[in-house]
């Protein structure tokens, strides 16, 4: 296994470190943690990307373990911010079912030969859901974070949605051609 894949296993592996972190309310400074791990697993997902690129070390298991590994760690931290009541559940929704409709074209795009790869709005989406969460992990009460909070919140929905627009229109034609079966 090589180094990339290494650290994209690192990142599943520190999801549930940080779903203990975030729910766990015992645990001293538990917010402030969570936030340095959540950050390290961002950090570690272009990290990967930037070494399997750099060394020609993309393999079809980081094809596979590195979006997904990407999924469970912000989807994780979306439902754990819906329970510590800090993000709104519908928005959650949205950016969830996003990905699963993202992941279910991905599935028919290989299935008739073709690899879709991530574009400039999915990059963009992703860092702004990224940073987010971030905010809310730490969650500073005051009324200047409490509106960097907001924008950002409504910034990750609307970029989910252009995204998802802009995916499905692009590649209308991997739907298309799959309906004629």
């Amino acid at each position: 296994m090589n180094l990339p894949n290494k650290i994209t296993l690192t990142r599943v592996i520190m999801v549930p470190v940080f779903v203990v972190l975030m729910l766990v309310r015992q645990i001293p400074y538990n917010d402030y943690i969570a936030c340095a791990v959540f950050c390290l697993a961002c950090i570690s997902d272009f990290i990967d990307g930037y070494l399997a690129r750099k060394w020609q070390l993309v393999t079809n298991f980081g094809k596979f373990a590195d979006p997904l590994a990407d999924k469970l760690l912000v989807s994780s931290a979306l439902i754990c911010l819906v329970e510590l009541d800090r993000l709104y559940a519908w928005a959650v929704i949205v950016i969830i079912a996003r990905e699963f409709i993202i992941s279910g074209l991905r599935l028919i795009a290989v299935d008739n030969g073709v690899v879709i790869a991530a574009n400039y709005w999915g990059k963009v989406k992703t860092v702004i859901q990224m940073f987010m969460c971030i905010f809310l992990i730490v969650d500073f009460d005051n009324a200047f974070f409490n509106i960097v909070e907001q924008i950002l919140i409504w910034a990750a929905v609307a970029l989910t949605v252009i995204s998802l627009v802009e995916y499905m229109y692009a590649n209308r034609r991997v739907i298309m051609d799959n309906d004629k079966d």
